[in-house]
């Protein structure tokens, strides 16, 4: 069965739930895709810190765990770009209820996660191995990156993004995209800038690690022209303006 149809069958096992529950089921169903959020990013984290970072061994065909983990990455990809996209969000409003639209999306999201991390092939090899004293500049990277991942936090609505709950309206979320506030001032994708220092500021890349970070980095450069498209079709000038206010996308004064 083909990724693509077996989310449609989550989402469409969503809906038929949705006609035989109460209000406060449906609730704690939403509550719960924080739950599933909140696990998913703890154990990216915890597997990217740990077991990703652990030299392998050699392998007899060193192609066949990445060829692996690419088509895992693309099975997650493949969700979370075209279900995340105005049109396809349109059409899945028929199938799936209001209230749980953000939720459906983020329990499918943190289970395709779950899966890509879980069966994560380790390759074998390292691209480098930083000593001290040059390993605290690395340190430094991370803790820059969790420190600006914490400051969008502060400017997002991190309840609506891990399905707690939809966005409380409108006017929210186009505040919410068009904000110049905090992080939003340097770049108009902090979020993605602070992923991405966390990522690659590792004092050991090993194969393994280089791999995810290679693929994710490669989806945030691919994703963020389209995300942009859809932000100018949904808010207009108002985000032209806040483009010409902002220039940089990720990396500020380069990209």
């Amino acid at each position: 069965m083909s990724p693509l149809l077996i989310i449609a069958a989550l989402y469409n096992t969503v809906a038929v739930a949705h006609d035989f529950t109460s209000f406060r089921t449906r609730r704690l169903v939403a509550a719960s895709g924080g739950v599933a959020f909140t696990i998913a990013v703890l154990y990216g984290a915890w597997s990217y810190a740990g077991r990703f970072g652990v030299p392998a061994g050699p392998a007899a065909t060193p192609w066949t765990p990445a060829a692996a983990n690419i088509a895992l990455f693309i099975a997650f990809g493949l969700h979370h770009s075209l279900f995340a996209r105005t049109s396809v969000k349109t059409r899945l409003a028929a199938l799936v209820p209001t209230d749980l639209e953000r939720t459906t999306y983020v329990w499918v999201a943190s289970i395709l996660f779950v899966v890509l991390v879980r069966f994560w092939q380790p390759v074998p090899g390292a691209l480098w191995q930083i000593e001290a004293p040059a390993v605290w500049l690395m340190r430094g990277a991370q803790l820059a990156g969790a420190l600006l991942l914490l400051w969008v936090g502060r400017h997002i609505d991190v309840a609506a993004m891990a399905g707690i709950r939809e966005p409380q309206s409108e006017r929210r979320a186009e505040e919410s995209a068009l904000t110049d506030r905090g992080p939003y001032r340097l770049v108009r994708h902090p979020l993605y800038l602070a992923i991405l220092l966390l990522l690659w500021a590792v004092p050991v890349m090993t194969n393994t690690r280089l791999l995810f970070a290679v693929l994710n980095t490669a989806y945030v450069l691919v994703a963020i022209p389209f995300e942009e498209r859809d932000l100018r079709r949904a808010f207009g000038q108002g985000y032209e303006r806040y483009a010409t206010n902002v220039r940089s996308r990720l990396i500020p004064g380069i990209y």
